[in-house]
């Protein structure tokens, strides 16, 4: 490799080092110019004295990844081929044709094209079966997931040809698709569960999270909610200023939502600084272990001032700020520059200088019991806060613990219904049940309501243990006395995905919500939410 190679990779490592002062500069100079020095000495050796031929690109992404590596969990370094699929949740689009779709059986089959997308626009219907993209065949060469995103997605305002096969015509249909921005949705559901009560699910902080929150509050007030549960469950979190954001919708002006600060990051602060549009009716945030990042920002600033209650199990504990910072040659890295505290000073991240055991925390809590009982929680007194307007005790280090504990419920859990997770035969019944009964069940259940009511599906029930026995997975009467409620669930709500979209997935599984159910209880229960809040 030729010098000018090596210094573009110096330069790379270069701009992971944090921004510095010029007093500071001057003192680290010396250092710095030491430690680039080093690593260019045995880059050189490498490349001139090594047996083979290297890859100096792999050579300089594995060092960068290893020196991440070195710093926490969270520092990452994302390659320039991986950069837009990571950065798909936070930015809240990607440029494609718009379609929800599954490889079945070797054939790419459309699950649903995205309302107001490209595809809907054209025509592309559900069950319809890709054959050719472009003048490329996909049908029956063991396409990838990840294969149908590398020719789907693409520029702007780009074409794609898509050759369809759709039930009831003789030849191939073909599209002329022009690539377009799809919205990737943070809001899959929200709906009323009773007359008063209201239900809104976030999975993730994108750029539009708030106004899909904001425009999810609206609609149930509208239709007279007057309570609300805010779902975080399984919200592995995003941007910092969309927590902010949605945390304003909740909390009064001047209250403080965040701070962070770092080594090289002065403090910052951030205060609900505007009226927001559901500051004094009842909320109840639900969690679990894997609520994370800008879920905890937003549960933290709910708990600390008394404002709502928690419900659920100690979240994840990540208190950490990653900064994106974009590399010359497309790659970025995602560097931790910074902690952040909740507003009665907590900073929730858990110890991470053993990685090994960061990243087995979940099966630690499991073998712990703390998933079954909150008294096998572990924190010392050390840890202990007061909320702020109550003075109740809280917990900082490791999470938010939740104001009632809920335990993760395993009864139903059996090891054929493992076996039938492990397979993914509920997700290919389904998606071949509703594209061979299309026509049969809309006539049934002409709307989502009716077929959410129906507590007889047996037609539907029988074809899909049919199909269990045909997967090969032994079906014993023990397990299904275990698991053949919640299985039949989610087999209907996996119908109900396919026949009108994922958000009433949820919906339907919802039934079986412990943490759901017992936010629910407090609603009904009265004063229960006024005694918690101020126990």
């Amino acid at each position: 490799m030729n010098q000018t190679n090596i210094y573009k990779s110096l330069l790379i490592l270069i701009a992971m080092i944090p921004f510095i002062g010029a007093a500071q500069l001057d003192e680290l100079a010396e250092e710095q110019l030491k430690t680039t020095k080093k690593f260019s000495e045995v880059y050189r050796y490498v490349d001139n004295l090594y047996l083979e031929d290297i890859d100096g690109p792999k050579l300089t992404e594995t060092a960068i990844r290893a020196m991440l590596e070195e710093l926490d969990p969270h520092s990452v370094y994302i390659s320039a081929e991986e950069v837009e699929s990571a950065n798909r949740n936070i930015v809240g689009s990607f440029v494609g044709v718009g379609i929800r779709f599954q490889i079945l059986k070797d054939t790419l089959m459309v699950v649903n094209p995205i309302p107001g997308g490209p595809s809907a626009k054209v025509g592309v219907r559900a069950g319809d079966k890709i054959i050719k993209i472009d003048d490329e065949v996909v049908a029956g060469v063991g396409l990838k997931n990840s294969g149908v995103r590398d020719r789907l997605l693409g520029d702007k305002g780009s074409k794609v040809i898509l050759s369809i096969y759709r039930k009831g015509t003789k030849k191939l249909v073909e599209y002329e698709i022009k690539r377009d921005k799809i919205p990737v949705f943070s809001v899959p559901t929200s709906y009323m569960i009773d007359n008063e009560i209201g239900y809104i699910k976030l999975t993730s902080f994108s750029r539009t999270s708030y106004d899909e929150v904001h425009e999810a509050i609206e609609k149930l007030k509208g239709e007279g909610m007057k309570k609300l549960v805010f779902d975080l469950q399984d919200n592995g979190g995003g941007l910092l200023y969309a927590s902010k954001q949605i945390a304003d919708e909740f909390l009064d002006d001047d209250r403080m939502i965040v701070y962070s600060e770092g080594r090289a990051q002065p403090k910052k602060t951030y205060v609900a600084d505007k009226k927001g549009i559901f500051e004094k009716g009842q909320v109840i945030f639900l969690i679990d272990e894997s609520t994370a990042s800008a879920s905890e920002i937003l549960s933290g600033a709910i708990q600390d001032w008394d404002r709502g209650v928690i419900i659920g199990r100690r979240s994840f504990g990540k208190g950490l700020v990653q900064r994106p910072i974009d590399l010359s040659d497309g790659s970025q890295i995602r560097l931790t520059i910074a902690r952040y505290f909740t507003p009665s000073g907590r900073w929730i991240q858990k110890p991470y200088e053993d990685h090994d055991a960061y990243r087995n925390d979940y099966m630690t809590r499991f073998e712990s019991g703390e998933l079954m009982s909150k008294d096998s929680i572990q924190l010392p007194d050390s840890l202990k806060y007061q909320t702020l307007v109550n003075k109740r005790e809280i917990y900082g280090g490791g999470g938010i613990v939740p104001d009632i504990f809920v335990p993760i419920d395993t009864t139903q859990v059996s090891e054929m219904y493992k076996d039938i997770l492990r397979k993914g035969v509920i997700n290919g019944f389904s998606i071949e049940y509703v594209d061979q009964n299309r026509k049969a069940l809309a006539e049934k259940y002409p709307t989502f309501e009716d077929f959410k009511k129906a507590t007889e599906i047996s037609e539907i029930i029988e074809a899909f243990w049919k199909r269990v026995e045909e997967e090969g997975v032994e079906i014993v009467d023990e397990d299904l006395k275990i698991s053949g409620k919640l299985i039949e669930l989610r087999v209907k709500a996996s119908i109900a995905n396919d026949l009108w979209d994922f958000g009433k997935y949820y919906e339907i599984v919802n039934v079986e919500n412990d943490v759901l159910s017992k936010a629910i209880e407090v609603f009904k229960t009265k004063g229960a939410y006024e005694k918690i809040l101020k126990n």
